[in-house]
């Protein structure tokens, strides 16, 4: 009897040790399929059998600008400037990469137009990087063009980009791009950057026949920046040896049907239009310096045709060209960065005739690093001088303070 109760027990002691363990495994497998998280640019999701990572990102620029344009009422505007949504990451290989932008900013989407697509996406790419020196690209982003343009806004020094990129960039496209990378820390490196796009811009769904061509050589003879410091403005890292970026950009757009190619009021007839951007940036120890060269040409930027009244109107290619100069220095410990910027910008004869102005514009600007280009204050004062083919002159100015914060 006694042995009988004493196997009764050990079976009994077992079983309880057989479900404790069960309920271990049950909590191991259930720890096993969560997301691993990770937090440096952004909130990051890794899935546990790393099949796919989200990367979630967001940013926004608050602003209060008082203009006091000749012949006009002075006034302020206040806006949320950029309000940026920003998801990546990997499906099945690290290899296989995607990047979506959102913009939700009146600013940004625009006004709802009759006839046109709203303008939320601006980011919709899936890429392909087989290694470090080669990466394919297919969908919507930024053409390889001129280096402010390729910069984030996010990452500027002034509270916005210079009137030539406004008016010259070629800003983002749908398309195939193809770059190539050779890049050492403190040795000659240069990037070769391609692409074939559509020549509409973002948003386009429309048929038509037009293509655009983009070709980009970018030179670093003293090595790369520290942490990518060539695609952001500042020298906030302090480079320890002066680094500098030489590039050059060809940009041919055929049969574009807007008047800044993928930008722009719709033409009344198709031009063939061609741009170059010649680009040079420089760091050391604080110190930041931009020179940049921008323009486009094309065989007759006039088009003439009737509008929605009847009437004959003309409208243009903004052709011309412009060039850009600035200089800054970061204090080390406060933070603190002066800059100034000085653009000018020549149009083409054509359309200067049809009192379009030439332009100067002065900036200066103080901003405050709380963390980097990622938290920032902004203050800025810019004048501009514009001068008419009938000889008048206007002489604008505004004053801006603007807030930036993401992750």
């Amino acid at each position: 009897m006694k042995k009988i109760i004493f196997l009764l027990s050990m079976l009994s002691f077992g079983a309880v040790n057989a479900q404790i363990d069960t309920k271990k495994d049950i909590e191991d497998i259930k720890i096993s399929s969560l997301p691993y998280y990770s937090y440096g640019k952004g909130l990051g999701m890794t899935s546990a059998d790393s099949l796919f990572q989200l990367n979630i990102r967001f940013r926004m620029q608050n602003r209060v600008t008082y203009f006091d344009y000749e012949e006009q009422e002075s006034n302020y505007e206040a806006q949320i400037r950029r309000l940026r949504l920003r998801l990546d990451g990997y499906v099945g290989n690290p290899k296989f990469q995607y990047a979506l932008q959102l913009s939700f900013s009146p600013g940004d989407v625009g006004e709802i137009e009759e006839g046109k697509n709203l303008n939320i996406i601006r980011d919709a790419v899936v890429s392909y990087n087989p290694n470090k020196n080669w990466s394919f690209l297919f969908g919507q982003t930024k053409l390889p063009g001129n280096r402010q343009r390729v910069n984030s806004s996010g990452s500027l020094q002034l509270t916005d980009r210079s009137i030539n990129n406004a008016q010259f960039n070629i800003d983002r496209d749908f398309g195939f791009q193809a770059n190539y990378f050779q890049q050492q820390k403190d040795q000659f490196s240069y990037n070769i950057k391609t692409a074939v796009s559509s020549g509409n811009g973002r948003n386009w769904s429309g048929k038509d026949n037009n293509v655009a061509l983009t070709g980009k050589l970018e030179l670093l003879p003293f090595g790369t920046f520290k942490k990518g410091g060539d695609y952001f403005e500042g020298d906030i890292q302090r480079e320890e040896k002066p680094k500098v970026m030489l590039s050059g950009v060809l940009h041919k757009n055929f049969d574009a049907n807007a008047a800044r190619g993928q930008q722009g009021d719709k033409l009344y007839e198709n031009r063939n239009l061609q741009s170059v951007f010649i680009d040079a940036i420089g760091k050391y120890n604080g110190w930041a310096g931009m020179v940049s060269y921008m323009n486009r040409t094309t065989d007759n930027p006039l088009t003439v045709g009737e509008n929605s009244d009847g009437l004959q109107e003309t409208r243009y290619v903004f052709a011309g060209e412009g060039m850009d100069y600035q200089l800054s220095y970061t204090f080390p410990v406060s933070h603190y960065e002066i800059i100034g910027r000085f653009s000018t910008q020549n149009v083409n004869d054509a359309i200067y005739k049809l009192n379009v102005p030439n332009q100067k514009q002065y900036s200066f600007g103080v901003t405050k690093y709380i963390w980097e280009h990622a938290f920032k204050v902004q203050a800025e004062v810019t004048y501009d001088d514009l001068s008419y083919h009938t000889g008048d002159q206007k002489n604008n100015w505004y004053v801006r303070f603007q807030i930036e914060i993401g992750i």
